[in-house]
């Protein structure tokens, strides 16, 4: 009867959970991006009540899974499938996660009773000589027992219920940390593949110049030879190839240095990963912006702060439990006898129950203090929280501003190299005429040549500040992918 009035006064009591209920942190986006390049995308609804991640709505527009598949080259597509299964830093932040997410089982545990069983037998002689024994008195007797131990620590206050919240939020942040770097190496995987090809671009261009610099040097030689011209043509000639030849050599070596970044990228030794030279010709893919909103819900260096700001804020409810008395409910039962062949019977049973409140009176502010860490702690996070949603704004604007001046530079420049081109044509002309000098032909390919590298440099760039782009906006990646368990 008194067990189960009190087991009828703990199911009552086991609702209250202290400490406050998380709400998200209002952070409201900016209604378009400066840098323009929104796609009309759907707008999430509002954050229902609780600040409970909701479903995300990405648009068909846009990223999703692997969002390198967009720049259609099948190179990149290969290297960027060995990341997964080969990068060490993935594996063991896969880890780091999989840690995270048994934490929360350890919590799970204390809503449940512990149960133990205790079998024990032993054989006793008492001392003959020992004060007040008589001669009836046995002093050989064994002894039998099975029992068994319950203890059960019933979640009254909600300590067990905030700290399953602040495990599981812990436990999501370590999903999202996991996101993130599998978007960050992807994407500078991506980002090296593109410089190579770049370097790629540029020796295929530095190897034209020096093709046409050794016919400029034959030329020379031979009007050299029929007295049309002095040594000085023939040694400036000279010079500039031997120049142009030793930026190949630089931009080779810069080439190699990117191949042995992708390597490590994917986990291999570099004399392992040889990629054959491909300029990089491919065409520039627009990428889908969506709407400020949505970003929120696609990054996951977002989602991660987020979810420890919950943590932080379950930690609040824990310390504020602790101000409250720990009920201890235990039971215990089995058999005992001196024989074994009694063992299992009526009269060998024995039991018991009870029950044990701990009320903590004095602790010297120990457990204010406690909760105002908490509280603090949560406050700081929030405000880490703001931060990285600022950032992340920040940033996609900064990559839109990127290929926006980027894309003005490559035209503008397209222009330079057409005049620079009819600029040398030109110069050869009157060079062949006898109307000028070499040293204008050779300012003329000068020109030309520092013009010609810079276009290919500013199509990298632009490749390598899309990639940029992608990774600002998390992706192919949203919150829906958080584990919800």
């Amino acid at each position: 009867m008194v067990a189960a009035g009190l087991l009828g006064l703990v199911s009552l009591v086991t609702g209250c959970k202290v400490g406050p209920n998380y709400q998200r942190v209002d952070t409201p986006p900016p209604v378009e991006y400066k840098g323009g390049g929104s796609t009309g995308a759907v707008v999430p609804p509002p954050n229902p009540p609780g600040g409970t991640w909701k479903p995300a709505s990405p648009s068909d527009g846009m990223l999703r899974g692997k969002w390198w598949e967009v720049y259609q080259d099948p190179q990149l597509n290969a290297l960027e499938e060995q990341i997964v299964p080969q990068n060490q830093n993935l594996r063991a932040a896969l880890e780091a996660y999989l840690s995270a997410r048994d934490t929360v089982r350890v919590a799970r545990a204390n809503y449940y009773p512990t149960l133990s069983v205790t079998p024990a037998a032993s054989s006793n002689k008492i001392s003959s000589h020992r004060p007040l024994i008589t001669s009836s008195t046995q002093t050989n007797y064994s002894d039998f027992q099975l029992e068994g131990q319950a203890s059960w620590e019933p979640d009254l206050w909600g300590q067990v219920r905030r700290t399953v919240e602040a495990s599981q939020a812990n436990a999501q942040a370590s999903a999202a940390d996991l996101a993130n770097l599998d978007l960050s190496l992807h994407a500078e995987l991506a980002t090296d593949y593109f410089e190579l090809r770049g370097l790629d671009s540029d020796a295929r261009l530095l190897e034209r110049t020096v093709t046409d610099y050794e016919h400029q040097l034959e030329l020379n030689e031979r009007l050299v030879k029929g007295g049309l011209a002095t040594e000085v043509v023939e040694a400036q000639a000279l010079t500039i190839l031997e120049t142009t030849r030793a930026q190949l050599v630089d931009v080779n070596e810069a080439r190699n240095e990117f191949e042995h970044a992708i390597a490590t990228l994917i986990n291999k030794e570099a004399r392992d990963v040889t990629l054959a030279p491909a300029p990089l010709d491919l065409a520039l893919p627009k990428i889908p912006v969506g709407v400020p909103s949505q970003l929120i819900e696609r990054r996951p260096d977002i989602a991660g702060a987020e979810r420890r700001t919950a943590a932080f804020n379950a930690q609040i409810g824990i310390a504020i439990s602790a101000f409250y008395p720990n009920v201890v409910l235990g039971a215990g039962g089995g058999f005992e006898s001196t024989a074994l062949g009694t063992l299992i019977q009526g009269p060998s049973a024995l039991w018991s129950l009870g029950g044990q409140a701990t009320e903590l009176l004095f602790d010297a502010g120990k457990r204010h203090a406690l909760t105002d860490q908490a509280r603090h702690n949560y406050e700081a996070q929030a405000s880490t929280y703001r931060a990285t949603v600022l950032g992340a704004f920040n940033e996609v604007e900064d990559r839109l501003s990127d290929l926006q001046v980027l894309d003005e530079e490559t035209t503008t420049e397209t222009r330079a190299v057409a005049a620079a081109q009819h600029s040398l044509d030109l110069s050869n002309q009157r060079y062949k005429g006898g109307a000028t000098n070499y040293l204008e032909v050779l300012v003329a390919e000068s020109t030309l040549l520092a013009d010609q590298r810079t276009s290919t440099d500013l199509i990298t760039r632009q490749f390598a500040a899309s990639v940029g782009l992608v990774r600002a906006l998390g992706g192919g990646w949203d919150t829906t992918q958080l584990p919800q368990h």
